[in-house]
């Protein structure tokens, strides 16, 4: 990667967002650019074309998005399914920023198999490899877990530290397969836990869901996805930053929280001014994984 300008500013406000090559965690690095923030950001793709997924992405591009916007993009290659290598970047934003204002969990694994076929085959669980479950589990919840271990002690000092879990309605419903569900699933009871150690701290833990995301993967699949009611990956970012507003949010610290219900709350709607409604008690169809 191009050696970037990562000298700290006054006042800056500085994020992590990993799985930001792509997806949502894209969306939410680039709506936090807009913002002017200072976004470390990570993912396993550095380049355009550097991977086996028939998919657009790169930690460069989104990484060029985000300075584009205005905010100050800090690209790291970082596979988490390594502790050291995420030790490594959190080691890096302590020395470089001393602080950090906001993690977003948005690293997400098991959804190769998927992507891999169009349409996506969400067959049966005995069907699936058993691979599929620790994809889930390494590169989804323990991910979560293991960066939020990590920033969590350079949290404590600021104003009000925010952790953000991307979650789905599938922890609560069926939506695609077993092992998504039950990932999910632990993401929640892993939130809710955090924020009671949380507690006597300045740092807010949510888990965060969305609905139908137009990610790659899903736009790569349109023709059999309902899109009617669908939201752009930005306007997830736009409920993180809503959320790292409120000064009340540590109200909020260990829930589950819907981005159309936040969007309703806060009063922001997605890049197109479309205001998405949630999809909670009206599923009716699986949930396209947002690689």
């Amino acid at each position: 990667m191009p050696i970037r300008n990562t000298s700290p500013v006054a006042n800056e406000q500085v994020a992590l967002v990993t799985g930001a090559s792509r997806g949502i965690g894209r969306g939410v690095a680039i709506a936090l650019g807009k913002a002017s923030w200072t976004v470390y950001l990570t993912g396993r793709t550095t380049e355009e074309g550097a991977t086996s997924l028939p998919l657009p992405g790169s930690l460069q591009s989104t990484a060029h998005a985000i300075d584009e916007a205005g905010g100050k993009a800090i690209p790291i290659r970082c596979d988490h399914r390594d502790d050291d290598q995420v030790r490594d970047v959190i080691e890096r934003i302590a020395r470089e920023r001393v602080h950090l204002d906001l993690l977003v969990n948005g690293v997400w694994g098991g959804y190769e198999r998927f992507v891999a076929d169009a349409p996506p085959n969400f067959g049966p669980f005995w069907e699936q490899p058993l691979d599929l479950w620790d994809s889930m589990q390494a590169a989804g919840l323990r991910s979560a877990y293991v960066a939020s271990s990590l920033c969590a002690p350079l949290m404590l000092d600021s104003p009000g530290g925010l952790i953000v879990c991307l979650s789905s309605f599938a922890a609560r419903n069926y939506v695609t397969s077993v092992a998504y569900g039950v990932a999910h699933a632990g993401v929640d009871r892993m939130v809710a836990d955090m924020a009671v150690e949380l507690e006597s701290t300045p740092v807010t833990v949510v888990a965060l869901y969305p609905g139908i995301v137009r990610t790659e993967n899903v736009l790569r699949n349109a023709e059999y996805v309902d899109l009617s009611n669908s939201e752009s990956p930005e306007f997830i970012g736009r409920a993180v930053l809503a959320l790292f507003d409120d000064e009340r949010r540590t109200m909020k610290s260990g829930q589950a929280l819907v981005v159309a219900e936040l969007a309703g709350q806060y009063g922001f709607a997605d890049v197109d001014g479309a205001t998405p409604r949630s999809l909670r008690g009206e599923l009716t169809g699986p949930l396209t994984p947002g690689a």
